[in-house]
Order: structure tokens, then C-alpha cells, then sequence
């Protein structure tokens, strides 16, 4: 027998707001990257990778996690299986950005969403299997099918917001939308979790980490990452990376612009106009001449 929520709501507070903070810093610099071109757009796609896959997705998993506990059996992780876990949203997000980003249509959207959505099950019950116990756990089909339809969605509607969002107020709003259904997904998921203990009298604890060990690292690089993230905001400005076409004539110049066809223009401060051209005088002609 398994309990979801052994902690009360802390736990749960926690993995929501760390997903907020990812999906914020996620899709701010999703907007940067729709702006810029070259390195630099490929710098802020890795950054909205990070955040939305690693710390938005990952992170609220793995944090949530600890607030599950096993009756009668100590919980162990397995090491290779939580860091495969933790690479796989950020790849899948990469990827699917790059897509979304890159030729924004409904078809890409789509096809985007689902990749991200399959991802996000796929580092779901990788991290799930990632979990030791003494005894066995299987998963209900009903509750599976529901989280694998709150991951499509959610994935889809949080490529749809990097791909159209710009303002501030917009993104922050995005992100708290974007944390309900992140956790939601992975609460449905884990409350058709089932674990029944061993028959036998087990010695020891299971083979893995314990969950405290984990935490650590995990709790120092959030805070590394998120000071890297927000150096990153303050420092980068909007229209810094953005590429200028000089070939273009400016407003400006269009203005001191002379066209041949009209002749009346005279510049202000141009150069005096030249004086009429002197009549030449044929050979033989005088003064008196010329007046007649």
C-alpha cells in the first residue's frame, strides 16, 4: 500500500511552485529566441529547454517524489534511471521548440505537442521505475490513459504560449497555467500507483540511493541554474541580438531623397544656385549690334 501524500500539501506546494518559476523563465526565453538568429537564438533555445524540461517538468517530478512513501518498505533510487529521466524532457523540449520556433504552423504545433507529451511520459514512469521498493507496483490503465492526455495537452498548450506570448504579465500567467497542469499530470499518474509489499521478511534496505542523498545536489544546482537564468534576463536586452537589414534606406534618408521628377524641389540648406550661362558673342558683332 502506497500513500501520495504522507507530508499533508507541503510537498505538493513546492513541486507547483518550482514548476511555475521553470515555466516562467522557460517561456521568457522561448520570446527571446523568436527575436534573435545564429548563436544567439540556439543560446536562448537551450536556456528555455533547460528551465521548461529541467526545472518546470523534472525538478516538480523529482521534488514531489519525495513526498511518496511505500507501507512497510524503505524507498531506494536508482541513480542511471533518475538522470536519464531528468535528460529526456530537456531534449524532447529542445527538439520541439526548435520546430515550433523555427516554422510556426498549427501542423508543427501538433506534431510538436505530442512529441513533448510523450516525452514527458516517458520521464514519468522512467523516473517511477527509477524507484526501489521491496515488493512490486503496477500502474492502472484508466489512470494512465488520463496522465498521458493532461501531458499531450499541457505540452501542446506550453508550445503554443513560447511560440505567441511576449509580454511579461502574459508569460507569468502562461507559467502558472502551465504548473497546474504539469502537477496535475503527475498526481494523476502516481495515484494509480499501486505497491504491494513483499510476502517474505526482508533484510536491508533495496539497492539505490536514499532520497535525501539526491536532494542535495539536486537543491544546489536549482539555485546555480535559476542565478545563471536570471543574469541571463537582466543582463540580456530584448532587442540586443536582433539582426538590423542596414541595406534598408531609413526613414531619414528617405527624406532628403531628391527625386528627378520634381523639378521645384530646392533643398534648404543646399548649395546657392549657379548663375544663367553667359550669351557668347559671334565674331563681328559689337555693342551696337547687339542691341538691334
Amino acid at each position: 500500500m502506497s500513500d501520495l501524500l504522507p507530508q499533508g500539501w507541503m510537498t505538493p506546494a513546492i513541486a507547483y511552485i518550482i514548476s511555475a518559476v521553470g515555466s516562467f523563465l522557460g517561456l521568457a526565453f522561448a520570446s527571446r529566441a523568436r527575436r534573435a538568429t545564429g548563436f544567439f537564438r540556439w543560446q536562448w533555445l537551450a536556456l528555455a529547454a533547460l528551465s521548461i524540461g529541467g526545472i518546470a517538468i523534472w525538478a516538480m517530478h523529482f521534488v514531489a517524489m519525495f513526498g511518496y512513501s511505500v507501507t512497510g518498505s524503505p524507498l531506494r533510487y536508482d541513480v542511471l534511471l533518475t538522470v536519464i529521466s531528468g535528460v529526456l524532457p530537456i531534449l524532447v523540449v529542445l527538439i520541439a521548440l526548435h520546430l515550433v520556433l523555427r516554422q510556426p504552423t498549427t501542423g508543427r504545433l501538433l506534431a510538436s505537442g505530442t512529441l513533448v507529451g510523450v516525452g514527458v511520459i516517458a520521464m514519468h514512469y522512467t523516473g517511477v521505475a527509477a524507484m526501489n521498493i521491496h515488493g512490486s507496483m503496477h500502474h492502472d490503465p484508466a489512470y494512465v490513459a488520463l496522465s498521458c492526455v493532461i501531458a499531450v495537452a499541457a505540452a501542446t498548450t506550453a508550445l503554443w504560449f513560447a511560440r505567441n506570448l511576449q509580454h511579461l504579465g502574459s508569460i507569468a500567467l502562461a507559467a502558472v497555467v502551465m504548473a497546474t497542469a504539469v502537477t496535475a499530470m503527475h498526481y494523476t499518474g502516481m495515484a494509480g500507483l499501486h505497491a504491494t509489499p513483499a510476502d517474505f521478511n526482508p533484510i536491508g534496505a533495496p539497492d539505490g540511493a536514499k532520497a535525501r542523498d539526491l536532494l542535495l545536489p539536486v537543491i544546489i544546482g536549482l539555485f546555480v541554474f535559476l542565478l545563471i537564468c536570471s543574469l541571463f534576463l537582466l543582463l540580456g536586452g530584448e532587442d540586443e541580438y536582433e539582426r538590423r537589414d542596414y541595406t534598408r534606406p531609413s526613414h531619414r534618408a528617405a527624406e532628403h531623397t531628391v527625386q528627378s521628377a520634381d523639378a521645384s524641389y530646392r533643398p534648404r540648406h543646399g548649395a546657392p544656385e549657379a548663375p544663367a550661362p553667359r550669351q557668347q558673342s559671334r565674331p563681328g558683332d559689337d555693342v551696337w549690334t547687339r542691341r538691334r
